[in-house]
This record gives structure tokens, sequence and C-alpha cells, in this order.
């Protein structure tokens, strides 16, 4: 069955959006479908947007004029929202594309939502809430262009030297940076999205999860976290049990106690007489069951001593069980 690729309209606020942006947003859009209508909406007698007259033809965009007839009234925006009501009841598209940071298009996408189609977002990530959760899915531009990044910060002086140490930064960034850069609220929602599409046994198929993650919160963006995919995510939080089944990824909260009980097991498994099991026989008897563990023999060791013991004889460490679990 031929699957049918979606068809919108990219209509963009010239006024509220950066030129810099525009490839980007675009190619984002290809993610999605194709863009059958791209439109821009501006007085094109106004100085301010003179550069934007350079990016129309490459993108085969249409300008839109409209002449600002009352001082301190948003003429653009009047005439974009009548140009997609007139689309919206034309009933040859799938969905809207909105660039704009401007929350006076929030009425808009609620309006088209209501319809059935899909509306997507692109704006800063200072656009009033209002835009970003009356929409399908918001995008931040800052996660999509570097010259929009730049652009944020016109007035500031970057130099060579600060670059370098910005990537340095970025690359020594660990799971607890990670962790602190997620807000708790967004945590919470990955936790309970989680946990209402699990199955018995705890795992969610990650799929589901994003889809339940995005239509609570539209700007929720794995991007702003530093990952490109929220399988990244995930695995860098460090909170969570992985597994594939095929090209499919599964996910469930971790257990530390489920995983004291299943290192007591394995130490119980191959213990000498005395008690005490190799390490290495225990990680490996740990590998064998559904666990996604980066580093087992870090995981043992943080057992609290209650639970375990750890020794090292030459180049050979042990562990024992002080304490079953129950």
């Amino acid at each position: 069955m031929e699957i049918q690729t979606k068809k919108f309209a990219v209509l963009i606020d010239a006024d509220n959006s950066s030129i810099n942006a525009i490839s980007s947003v675009l190619e984002e859009v290809a993610k999605y479908g194709i863009a059958s209508v791209k439109r821009v909406y501006g007085d094109w007698s106004s100085e301010a947007l003179k550069k934007w007259r350079d990016v129309l033809l490459p993108h085969a965009i249409t300008p839109v004029q409209q002449f600002a007839y009352t001082k301190g009234k948003d003429a653009t925006d009047m005439i974009l929202i009548i140009d997609a009501m007139d689309l919206l009841y034309a009933g040859a598209l799938d969905g809207f594309c909105i660039v704009s940071s401007d929350s006076d298009f929030t009425p808009l996408a609620s309006r088209i939502r209501e319809n059935g189609l899909i509306v997507y977002g692109f704006g800063r990530k200072t656009t009033p809430e209002p835009f970003k959760k009356a929409c399908d899915k918001f995008i931040s531009v800052e996660n999509l262009s570097f010259e929009e990044k730049e652009e944020i910060k016109q007035n500031s002086i970057i130099k060579k030297e600060n670059e370098v140490k910005d990537s340095i930064k970025i690359e020594l960034n660990d799971k607890d940076s990670i962790k602190q850069q997620i807000d708790k609220a967004t945590l919470n929602l990955i936790y309970k999205a989680v946990k209402d599409n699990s199955d018995d046994s705890g795992w969610a198929y990650l799929g589901l999860v994003g889809t339940y993650i995005n239509t609570v919160k539209p700007d929720f963006d794995t991007r702003n976290y530093g990952h490109d995919k929220l399988s990244g995510l995930i695995k860098a939080l460090d909170v969570f049990e992985t597994k594939m089944q095929g090209s499919q990824m599964y996910l469930r909260k971790s257990s530390f106690s489920t995983f004291i009980k299943l290192v007591q097991k394995a130490i119980n498994q191959y213990a000498d007489k005395n008690n005490w099991a190799d390490i290495d026989d225990v990680i490996s008897c740990l590998k064998k069951s559904d666990l996604n563990i980066r580093n087992y023999e870090e995981a043992i060791e943080s057992i609290h001593s209650g639970w375990i013991e750890v020794k090292q004889i030459k180049n050979k460490k042990f562990v024992r069980t002080l304490k079953e679990m129950q």
C-alpha cells in the first residue's frame, strides 16, 4: 500500500521571523511532508525587509504584500490569517506550518486543529506559551540553525578562543549535566509517558512514549538537551533500562532494588565455599538478563555496603552477599 505524502502550507510572518532560519525551517518541514504552499507576508516597501528578497527566489517562496494602513495595527497578521482560512476551506492540504514568534496566531492554530489538520509552529524559544500549546508541535528555530543562534547574540562579540572552550564544554557534558538541563516537570512527564504506555513488565515502546510527550508538551524537543533523537536523550539520562526488539527500542524505569536482587542471585550462583564470587562471573550472568547497563562493574560497586561487600585481590575483584534483599 502506497503511503501518501502529506501536503503543508508554510506561512511566514516576516515581521516576527528571521531570514537566517528559513532554510533550516524548510528542511525541517521536509521531514513531515511537502511544502505545497510557501508564502511570506510583510510590507515589502519597508527597508527592514529588504534582505528577505534574497531568499525568496532560491526557496520559491511567494511574497505577499501588505501595507500597514494604520500605525500600530499589524496588517501582516490579518492577511496571513485570511489566507490561511482560504487555504483551510479549499481542502487540499493536510496541515499548516506557521513561522512566527507572535502569540497573535494562537486562535488561528486552534481553529485549524479543530478542522482536523496538523499545525507545526516555528519560532524562538521566547515565543509565548499560548501559541506553543496551540500547535501540534512547536519547534524552536534555535535548534535548527547556527545562524539563528548567532542572530540572537547579535550584540555580543564571540572570540575564537571562547568558541573552542564552549565546544570542549559541550563534549565534556556528562549524565549529571543532562539531568540538570532537563526540568523536573519534563522528566516527570517522561516517567508518566513510560508508565502509561507500558506493558505488565513495565516496558514501553519508545515511539508511543514520544507521541505521548509531544501531545502533552508540543514544544518538547530533544535538541534542547543536546540530542537529535529521543533515544539518545533516554540513554543519556541513565534512569531507564532499554532493550531493542528488531529496530524498535523499548524502555522502562530502572529499579535499583530489582538490580540488587539480580546481583545477589548471580553472586549466590557463583559463590565459593566462603561465599565470594568473581565479579566477572557475576557481570556475565547479569548480561544474560534484559538489563541494559553501561558499566556493570560500576553499578555493582555503587550498591550500599549493607547489601554486598567487594574486595580486590591483585587485579581481580570479588563480591559476596551480606544481606538478602526481600
